[in-house]
């Protein structure tokens, strides 16, 4: 993928060198070169959704291994993706189906791997309509990330980290101070807990964080001003998966 920084510059000079009709065609290949069309939803998991809340754990240490795009691709599906495309329903219950999260992926360096290579490191920005990531910025933002978590060192050992932040006014507007205080937070934590779940049942782990500063974390991840950072979400290859089966739940009865 190319730099935005280059693509602006590629832009701006072929409008002056060419006609019309190629400045279209260049534009639109350009634009194919910054966004990354995920594998469309299907089902790949072998483990039940019993089996997912059951070995569903905080898990804050990860290999070295990559995450598969494909893998991505269903993780971030579960999280916000399209479920019913006639209504463009998501994947978490929405008050008055007002979708106020965002979603951006942090990926460090070798961190995402695709059938053919890595895909590069930097900030992207999930689109649930397109079910594409669409580069924000290219670079090693995973330190800077951790920094912004208040030095929470596996931010910067996983692989990658998701980062959920929430447009309030999208639903505010709709129903007041219930939307900032209730509604808003509710949908980013059925987000969360699908992201969770998802990534359980494809043997990856991960750590819910909600210490941070917001405004480390909006320059780090370069959001809109309106959306404001609610979790960061750090994914990688457990170096200790859990090994609780059904019959041991038990002796915690009383």
């Amino acid at each position: 993928m190319l730099s935005l920084a280059l693509v602006a510059f590629i832009i701006i000079y072929v409008w002056y060198i060419t006609t019309p009709a190629k400045r279209v065609e260049v534009v639109k290949k350009l634009i194919l070169l910054e966004r990354i069309l995920l594998q469309l939803p299907r089902k790949v998991s072998e483990l039940t959704v019993e089996e997912a809340i059951l070995l569903r754990r905080s898990i804050r240490e990860y290999t070295a291994e990559p995450v598969n795009l494909s893998d991505l691709a269903m993780i971030l599906w579960a999280a916000y993706g399209i479920t019913d495309p006639e209504h463009g329903f998501r994947a978490v219950p929405s008050a008055g189906a007002t979708y106020p999260p965002e979603i951006y992926v942090v990926v460090g360096r070798n961190g995402v791997k695709s059938a053919e290579d890595f895909i590069g490191e930097g900030v992207y920005k999930y689109e649930p309509h397109s079910h594409a990531l669409l580069l924000v910025k290219r670079g090693e933002y995973r330190e800077e990330l951790m920094y912004a978590a208040l030095g929470q060192k596996w931010v910067s050992e996983a692989p990658l980290s998701i980062v959920i932040c929430a447009v309030f006014e999208r639903t505010t507007s709709v129903y007041g101070e219930r939307g900032k205080v209730r509604y808003v937070p509710m949908e980013v934590g059925h987000a969360g807990q699908n992201i969770y779940l998802m990534a359980t049942a494809l043997r990856y782990s991960s750590v819910v964080i909600g210490a941070f500063s917001g405004d480390l974390v909006s320059r780090t991840i370069s959001a809109e001003l309106e959306e404001k950072p609610l979790y960061i979400i750090p994914i990688g290859v457990p170096k200790n998966p859990p090994k609780t089966a059904f019959r041991d739940i038990g002796i915690y009865r009383v």
